[in-house]
């Protein structure tokens, strides 16, 4: 799956919606320490946080106020301003196409809680494994970020697409329908915010130029839902 620098990034966003992987912190602190040799163990120490510690890094500079805050909040847009719909989609495919086809049996079959068929199985592990993208288009829409989190959706509708199409892994064959149904519910998502908009225009001609398959039903959907 991911590495520590992108596990990291990944607690950051979610917790504070700010900043970059923990090595990249480097540059805010870089105004106060002096000395190539002083900068190179910084550099070092900050590739050893943890996810957690990263997180509390950035929340104590921004808590000192002054330039660094303001370091660290032009981080943050800088990070969250450059949205890419080729790399979130492969990010979403990635995640996906990762899923392991025996994850899904250790889950189905009897348990204290009922029975819970491979199909049902197939349907919490995708779920929960987009979770994730849906708490952050969701914080695009909080931050008023609406060019974003229109990208960014794009972005994760076009991972999913190909996870359907494109991916030869075994867990695929036991989540049929469960991909397009994913996206539908991102569409969803996305729609409360831009109905009638010059973006929904846009959503529609994207889904139709890049998940080509998937356009007849997911632009109804869309059209029936506004």
């Amino acid at each position: 799956m991911l590495k520590a620098g992108s596990d990291a990034l990944v607690a950051v966003r979610n917790a504070y919606s700010i900043l970059r992987p923990p090595e990249e912190l480097l540059q805010v602190f870089e105004s106060s320490v002096t000395g190539a040799t002083e900068r190179s163990s910084m550099n070092d120490v900050i590739k050893k946080l943890t996810a957690e510690q990263a997180f509390e890094v950035v929340k104590r500079l921004s808590e000192k106020g002054g330039e660094i805050r303001e370091a660290v909040l032009a981080e943050a847009k800088s990070l969250l301003m450059a949205v890419d719909v080729d790399e979130t989609a492969d990010e979403v495919f990635c995640v996906l196409d990762s899923i392991d086809v025996q994850d899904c049996w250790n889950r189905s079959g009897r348990s204290r809680h009922g029975y819970t068929e491979p199909s049902e199985a197939a349907v919490e592990l995708v779920e929960e494994e987009l979770q994730p993208f849906y708490d952050q288009a969701k914080r695009y829409r909080e931050l008023g970020m609406a060019e974003q989190e229109t990208t960014y959706c794009m972005g994760v509708i076009l991972g999913i697409y190909r996870y359907e199409h494109e991916s030869k892994s075994e867990f695929r064959e036991w989540c049929v329908d469960v991909p397009i149904e994913c996206a539908g519910y991102l569409l969803d998502m996305w729609q409360e915010r831009n109905q009638g908009t010059a973006s929904a225009e846009a959503m529609d001609e994207f889904i139709r130029h890049r998940c080509p398959k998937w356009a007849k039903y997911l632009i109804r959907k869309r059209e029936v839902g506004s």
